[in-house]
């Protein structure tokens, strides 16, 4: 019974508004609601001119007269009113990632073509940022290292069902509706909401996962969609986690080397293999004593994390080489006050932060996890002699293990409308076959690789994508194939 009312306001939801069967569902009031646009509050946003305005959607769109949620959106006009031909909503990935402010990123690579044609729409989804926020209240992050051997990682399942109980005590049965396809409903009752009939849309690793699920449920309300990135919708969720072992381990092999050249200042090896020995004597001794640094205890559930978020981009090579030094001499006993940057990093890690239970719990609401500790404790250990430093860190289980099933099922995304989607073959986070994998599941797709380049978000950082992408955004036109660019 409850997949035929999920079903049925489905279909009511991807309906024109003001048409009598969207009128049946119960669902115009939030369609043709009127926005009270106001400053926004923030300096960023109030000084390039924009507005914001929350959005009133449902909790559980198969419940429209029950309790309602609000979604933040701002707003940056376009520059040629004359010109103007719609809205471009934005995402910037997690999930759980506060998007209102997007559109400042982006702006700068836009040429003046494409700002003069679309007003620049940011938004927080639902649970996250200024929306009705998931407060889940976590006292350590959740993407920790499983650590060395059976004990610690029995540590890391206690921890994971911990945190995953605290969200359902913090949100209860508001929980489970916080999920990708309903953000991409709310963003249909924006597009209502600001009188446009179809959307344009920008979005960024996981944003392109959103991007998917809005094409897929509503293909009539979208238009020029770009997708930088991407994520495979086949292997969204703890499988996406795991691919990113082998791409991580190369991408550590590349610091290592760029690290080895500049012995004399980080002093951690004067070759690739011995850098890596060092940074794995370094997680080793953490292992057996926590490194004190300044105020925090850095174990070795911590420090992959800590390698991970700075392995990514050639540009945080330097910044990564500096905290591992960091971190050796404060092993080794020496005073160590640590920079500005991993003071704030280890507190994120070590103390959790907001946004670190909305990725989750997102993730955890659209896909359902395996739920027995010894599927992922075999993957961790399998992974071990290849994936030293990442693969107990990207096999470690999750509290998506400890979750309730997931209300509706994963999108299946299979269709031919048009995209232009952007993918570094380097690229750490979303890796490049999944680009490809979406351009295969998306036959009205065009894929722009990036060769030879170890970065997460392609525009603005590459010239030839971000050419493509002002191109397609002003014409509506997608390249005649797939483009690989020149090598830069």
């Amino acid at each position: 019974m409850r997949r035929a009312i999920v079903s049925a306001a489905l279909a009511a939801s991807m309906l024109a508004p003001g048409s009598a069967a969207a009128g049946d569902s119960g669902l115009n009031r939030f369609y043709d609601e009127a926005l009270d646009w106001k400053p926004c509050g923030t300096a960023d946003l109030d000084d390039a001119g924009a507005q914001c305005a929350d959005v009133t959607v449902p909790l559980d769109y198969a419940d429209p007269q029950g309790r309602t949620i609000t979604v933040a959106i701002s707003r940056l006009a376009a520059t040629d009113p004359s010109r103007r031909r719609g809205i471009m909503l934005s995402n910037p990935g997690g999930p759980g990632g506060p998007g209102l402010d997007m559109q400042l990123f982006l702006r700068p690579d836009f040429t003046p073509d494409v700002l003069a044609r679309y007003d620049l729409i940011g938004m927080d989804p639902r649970g996250v940022g200024r929306s009705t926020p998931i407060a889940c209240r976590w006292p350590v992050a959740g993407l920790r290292s499983a650590g060395a051997d059976a004990p610690d990682y029995a540590e890391s399942v206690a921890t994971q069902a911990d945190l995953a109980q605290r969200c359902r005590n913090a949100t209860g049965d508001a929980l489970p509706h916080f999920t990708t396809r309903n953000t991409a409903r709310d963003m249909d009752v924006i597009r209502a909401a600001l009188g446009e009939q179809r959307i344009n849309y920008f979005g960024g690793s996981y944003g392109t996962y959103l991007g998917a699920v809005f094409i897929q449920m509503f293909p009539e309300r979208s238009d020029r969609m770009v997708l930088d990135s991407a994520v495979d919708p086949r292997r969204y969720g703890i499988t996406m986690l795991r691919d990113m072992g082998p791409a991580n381990e190369a991408a550590l092999d590349a610091w290592a080397e760029w690290t080895a050249e500049r012995d004399g200042e980080y002093r951690l090896g004067a070759d690739r293999g011995r850098v890596r020995a060092a940074v794995a004597a370094l997680i080793d001794r953490a292992n057996r004593q926590p490194i004190r640094i300044g105020a925090h205890q850095v174990d070795d559930e911590v420090l992959p994390a800590l390698i991970f978020d700075l392995v990514a981009n050639p540009k945080t090579y330097g910044v990564l080489a500096a905290q591992m030094r960091q971190l050796t001499d404060a092993a080794d006993g020496r005073p160590v006050q640590p920079s500005a940057e991993l003071d704030e990093k280890l507190r994120g890690l070590l103390a959790g932060q907001p946004d670190d239970s909305q990725t989750w719990a997102i993730m955890c609401n659209d896909i359902p996890a395996p739920r027995d500790p010894l599927e992922y404790w075999n993957a961790i250990e399998a992974s071990r002699s290849t994936q030293p430093v990442f693969g107990p860190f990207v096999n470690n289980i999750r509290p998506c293990a400890f979750w309730a099933d997931p209300i509706e099922a994963p999108t299946l995304v299979r269709n031919a409308s048009p995209a232009l989607i952007l993918q570094a073959t380097g690229d750490t986070r979303t890796v490049y076959e999944s680009g490809v994998a979406l351009h295969r599941a998306m036959t009205g797709s065009r894929l722009i690789t990036a060769p030879d380049q170890r970065i997460h978000g392609v525009f603005g950082k590459v010239p030839c994508p971000t050419a493509a992408v002002n191109a397609y955004l002003a014409d509506g036109v997608l390249p005649e194939g797939d483009v690989t660019c020149e090598t830069s």
